[in-house]
């Protein structure tokens, strides 16, 4: 008697709750920019980069990819029903400040700003002493 394939059971995909308000996160890398927009809760709701934009290389670091970027992020935010977001900003690359004209632009209406990024307290381990 031949084995019976295994058969896929797919998951039917839960329905997300998308209120008016929601968050933004912005990471801002030398070399990328990556965005992903949440609702209150914190689950995902679109998320896009300047790579999945289309740039490549040298290109995905500027200020205008990371505009794109948020534009595509925004436009689908703003189909599931979302208008007014908190932006939290983290990374020191060039698309922060055009992240946030292009947030504004796409309609959304940016209630907070905050900037996360992460700063070391003590910093490195410093080096070892010099002996002579």
């Amino acid at each position: 008697m031949a084995a019976k394939k295994p058969t896929k059971v797919s998951k039917k995909k839960s329905t997300l709750v998308v209120g008016d308000h929601g968050r933004v996160y912005v990471t801002a890398t030398f070399n990328n920019s990556l965005v992903s927009i949440t609702n209150e809760k914190g689950d995902i709701i679109s998320w896009s980069s300047a790579g999945n934009a289309g740039f490549k290389g040298t290109r995905k670091s500027t200020p205008y990819a990371a505009s794109l970027a948020v534009e595509n992020a925004a436009r689908k935010a703003l189909t599931r029903g979302l208008k007014s977001v908190d932006v939290f900003i983290k990374g020191p690359g060039s698309g922060r400040d055009s992240s946030l004209r292009a947030i504004k632009s796409a309609g959304l209406s940016i209630t907070s700003i905050a900037d996360i990024t992460p700063i070391p307290h003590n910093g490195p381990r410093a080096k070892k002493k010099r002996r002579i």
